[in-house]
């Protein structure tokens, strides 16, 4: 190891932005839409109990009024320029359609149309902000500076954006990386799960690759830069999630893909009812009344409700069982997902190494309990995750570790340490056995063979320079992963596809435990973008469950993403459409089989709502129909289809979907 790596000179300081600031989250009534839909929500409650009490006009109406100013001034300029491109915008419609109800006297229904309108809205845009937040956050994974080494050994600290490929930097023990590049000398092990998603540091030494933004370990390393700052993997995930999230096609509820139309039928027909009696002779009191009757009974209040009940009692029932769908619309999409792709670390595992295996040698003189209390005694002063591995199943079986003395720990090799008189070394059987061919080391070898080939990792126990066993660790399936596997098959129709950056014999290990075929392992975030759209292109809606940063780019990409909330990185959570958020993986076959629930009431609601529309329109054209009648069928319908979404909310709903 060359001394700038084991020295640490007077440093010059070049100009560079600080790396501390803290990260900037929105808050929710830094948005206007919020602030607007708080204030019509606010003035909505003053106003009802009011009008309930009996209280006179003049006490309620100008609240109302406010109301429909405070919530729906917005959407209505945005929908009088939308008018100037010659589109009718649903917003607009809206709008017109809440005026429209306090012009005949439905001014409480008209107000609530407003305050639900306004809220939707402002959710969405809470949404798109806390979105930006995260893939903003994401940038700071990445050091805002680095060590360069110049040509003449001087350390300079730089901005990463100065960095050329081609030139050398310093990084020392417990820093991030602040460029992609190759190690040219030095060793460490290198936490890279915001890149590749595995779970334990990879070790590092001569030639191998690094990503800007990974967590170096307990060495030193001198890296040459082979990417510039803009080209690095984690600037490109931030890319591909803005670039997903803004190419993603826009959704809209079912009921919305025809509700323009509807209701541009709807103020056509109320125009021709209101002018043909007149055209014909008819008087101008009469003609309106007409019209206005009309207009209420055609409203599309009952379609509106049909739809919205249903998937919103989903949402809410989802909630109580710790699945949190962002809003309608990732609920509807839940019930169309045909094709799921899962994730490996956080997601089917627990995403924690545990000790799976204590496998004495023979003739070392050593029980399971002695090589475990003396590996413990050896790893408990180390901070790596396989150590705490070790020590945690040791303290879990009732063994006290020894006191570690002289303790002392090689990156990518392993510790050392006296233990109760003995030299005793852990680390990785490759780096310790070497070359060795005694009887010993070449039993201790085979034996840790076997353990990768499981795909296990094999961590060698040496105590005064002779093997004396071997621990195998594993990160843990999780408890439910293959009956959800076996859910999500049945659901679907087609078995669950495996997508992670782990290394393809622990994948394929895994993959046979919970009956996944289709293994795609050592992948890099855009090569999981590249797996799901490769789905899609043959028809398929894509799920994609994931946790990490690394998944975020096939999340936003996906058909209907969802992240495991407790170890979930922010720009996962942000990205995705649902979080589990107690990380039970069987609640995601449940809320797709509870989506697809919520879809069928909603095509229920839409044939109630149509016959009330049907039955009452013919009746006002056909006939004589009296306002406060059609007003009381009206707000029947709407009432029933209300009542018969609401039956989501019932515990009973989720134990049929569960099952």
């Amino acid at each position: 190891m060359t001394s700038t790596l084991a020295q640490a000179p007077a440093v010059r300081t070049a100009d560079a932005r600080g790396d501390g600031a803290p990260r900037r989250r929105t808050r929710v009534f830094a948005l206007p839409e919020a602030r607007w839909a708080a204030a019509a929500t606010v003035l909505f409650l003053l106003a009802l109990p009011s009008q309930l009490t009996g209280a006179p006009a003049w006490a309620w109406g100008p609240l109302y009024a406010l109301t429909y100013a405070a919530g729906g001034w917005e959407p209505g300029w945005a929908g009088l320029q939308a008018l100037r491109e010659k589109t009718l915008d649903v917003d607009l419609l809206m709008v017109v359609a809440a005026l429209g109800a306090a012009a005949i006297g439905q001014v409480t229904d008209g107000a609530l149309l407003i305050v639900i309108f306004a809220t939707s809205g402002a959710l969405e845009a809470l949404a798109t902000a806390r979105t930006a937040d995260s893939v903003r956050g994401l940038l700071d994974l990445a050091p805002a500076t680095a060590t360069r080494v110049d040509a003449d050994g001087d350390e300079v600290v730089v901005t990463v954006e100065e960095l050329s490929v081609g030139d050398v930097i310093l990084v020392r023990p417990g820093e991030r990386i602040g460029a992609d590049g190759r190690v040219l000398d030095g060793a460490s092990e290198v936490d890279q799960a915001t890149i590749t998603g595995e779970p334990l540091p990879v070790a590092k030494e001569k030639d191998d690759e690094v990503f800007a933004g990974t967590l170096n370990g307990t060495g030193a390393l001198r890296v040459r830069v082979e990417r510039e700052a803009s080209d690095t993997v984690i600037a490109r995930i931030v890319r591909m999630v803005e670039e997903a999230s803004e190419t993603k096609a826009p959704t809209q509820l079912f009921i919305e893909k025809v509700e323009r139309r509807y209701s541009l039928g709807m103020v056509a027909a109320t125009l021709v009812v209101f002018l043909l009696p007149l055209a014909l002779g008819a008087d101008l009191t009469g003609s309106l009344l007409k019209a206005m009757t009309f207009m209420i009974v055609a409203s599309p209040c009952a379609v509106v409700l049909a739809t919205m009940p249903p998937l919103l009692s989903a949402i809410a029932n989802a909630g109580r069982h710790g699945v949190l769908v962002k809003s309608a619309v990732v609920m509807e999409r839940l019930g169309e997902v045909d094709a799921v792709a899962l994730d490996k670390t956080g997601t089917l595992t627990e995403g924690t190494p545990r000790l799976t295996d204590v496998r004495p040698l023979t003739g070392s003189g050593l029980d399971e309990a002695a090589l475990l209390a003396l590996a413990a005694g050896a790893e408990h002063p180390s901070e790596h995750p396989l150590a705490r591995a070790v020590v945690a199943a040791a303290r879990e079986r009732g063994l006290v570790p020894a006191v570690a003395e002289d303790f002392d720990s090689t990156p990518g090799v392993g510790v050392t340490a006296a233990v109760d008189g003995r030299v005793v070394v852990v680390g990785a059987p490759a780096r310790l056995l070497g070359g060795a061919t005694d009887t010993a080391s070449a039993r201790a070898a085979a034996l840790a063979g076997g353990m990768e080939d499981d795909g296990r990792t094999a961590v060698l126990v040496m105590a005064d320079g002779v093997p004396v066993g071997l621990l195998g660790t594993a990160d843990r399936l999780r408890a439910d992963a293959a009956a959800t596997v076996a859910c999500l098959t049945t659901l679907t129709g087609t078995v669950p596809l495996l997508v992670t950056g782990d290394n393809p014999r622990a994948a394929a290990r895994l993959a046979a435990e919970v009956g996944i075929e289709d293994v795609r392992a050592g992948l890099l975030p855009q090569h999981k973008v590249d797996a799901v759209r490769e789905l899609e292109k043959t028809g398929r809606k894509v799920m994609v469950v994931g946790d990490g940063v690394n998944d975020a780019p096939a999340l936003a990409a996906a058909h209907t993403g969802v992240a495991m909330g407790r170890a979930g990185s922010d720009l996962a959570l942000e990205t995705a459409d649902a979080v589990i958020v107690r990380d039970e993986l069987r609640t995601v076959p449940a809320v797709i089989s509870l989506s697809r629930r919520a879809r069928a009431l909603v095509v229920q609601n839409l044939v109630i709502a149509a016959v009330f529309i049907a039955g009452l329109v013919v009746w006002d054209l056909a006939g004589t129909l009296p306002l406060p009648l059609g007003v009381a069928g009206h707000e029947g319908s709407t009432v029933i289809v209300g009542l018969n979404g609401l039956r989501l909310l019932r515990e009973a709903a989720w134990r049929r979907a569960a099952e």
